[in-house]
């Protein structure tokens, strides 16, 4: 992805992960309310871009320090909320859990943006609007499209990397992306979202 997204064009990624986890967590450990700080914290307890270091050998004590930043699976961000069926990044060992993927990927965000720092956007965190010229990354959940997209003979892993490059692809070509990157929310949301992050095609508050 880097090589990718080093090259001279504009693209759009998304990633069926969550890139921040929630307000309640920053408040728990008293971590002040900034992106670039929390993947750097995360990252020192949760170092799962090394080598051979996966999300249960920190969750069992084996690397890492995941015992001292560990969140509740009630806990939940207001895009998770909003969408109402979307699970926790918590929430472990159950169906449909993003939890183990979220844990797992962060430390590689930071690896992207430590890599391609005047090339990337992180959205929403880097601003909800996307500079000319510039790639970027946003969270997504197929779940809010995959149904529009016939299966064919497609897993169901393959057939929400699908829904997702296709909805992108004809959001983008029925210039609706604009919208979608900037949900309508209430200027305390707006603040809460800039630090939790939000899943790209949720509305807003007022969408």
């Amino acid at each position: 992805m880097v090589e990718l997204l080093a090259e001279n064009r504009s693209t759009l990624v998304g990633i069926d992960h969550g890139f921040s986890f929630p307000l309640r967590y920053f408040e728990h450990y008293g971590l002040l309310p900034e992106w670039p700080r929390f993947l750097e914290d995360f990252c020192r307890h949760w170092p799962t871009d090394e080598d051979l270091v996966y999300v249960d050998f920190i969750r069992d004590g084996l690397a890492g320090n995941g015992a001292a930043r560990t969140g509740n699976s009630r806990w939940r961000r207001l895009t998770e909320e909003r969408v109402g069926r979307a699970k926790s990044v918590f929430h472990f060992d159950v169906q449909g859990s993003v939890a183990k993927s979220t844990h797992a990927g962060i430390p590689w965000l930071r690896f992207i943006r430590r890599s391609l720092p005047d090339r990337v956007h992180f959205w929403p965190f880097d601003g909800w609007s996307i500079p000319s010229g510039k790639s970027a990354i946003a969270e997504v959940y197929p779940a809010l499209w995959s149904r529009g997209f016939a299966r064919e003979d497609r897993t169901g892993d393959q057939h929400d990397a699908y829904s997702i490059a296709a909805w992108l692809a004809r959001a983008d070509r029925e210039g609706e992306l604009t919208h979608y990157l900037t949900p309508r929310l209430a200027p305390p949301e707006r603040v809460v979202a800039e630090v939790e992050g939000w899943i790209l095609g949720v509305p807003g508050s007022f969408d």
